[in-house]
């Protein structure tokens, strides 16, 4: 299984009036780890939508467990959970500075033609990124 690791070093526009990080920040770290985890896999998501693929999200879970504050960085590690040749289920682990959990989740994406959203094979439209998966998943 690859584990990619970003860090991300927490903004002052990112946190609440409580002084931590507001809620939906953290879906945007995922997406830097989803797109972090993508690149060492040897793609970016970018040749894809050139070929007029994207992926969207189709279900997303996150649980908050410890607060990320204003100057701490923030490590987020990401992995390919499943992959079934269609979907793609990436896990999230966001870690404090400690190397306690602060987050944990899971996004969903279904790659679809961008004109129609009709699901497509990976295997059949991107042949190396289906063998990347194939090995790099849990």
């Amino acid at each position: 299984m690859k584990v990619a690791e970003k860090q991300v070093e927490v903004r002052y526009a990112e946190t609440d009036q409580m002084g931590v990080v507001y809620h939906a920040n953290y879906l945007v770290w995922m997406e830097i780890g989803r797109a972090a985890l993508i690149e060492q896999l040897g793609f970016r998501y970018t040749d894809m939508e050139k070929e007029g693929v994207i992926a969207p999200v189709t279900d997303l879970q996150i649980s908050y467990k410890k607060p990320l504050r204003y100057g701490e960085t923030a490590t987020v590690r990401t992995w390919i959970e499943s992959y079934d040749g269609i979907r793609v289920t990436y896990a999230y682990e966001i870690l404090t500075p400690d190397g306690e959990l602060a987050a944990t989740g899971k996004t969903q994406h279904v790659c679809v033609k961008r004109d129609s959203f009709r699901p497509i094979l990976i295997r059949k439209y991107f042949p190396d990124w289906h063998e990347a998966y194939e090995r790099a998943k849990k």
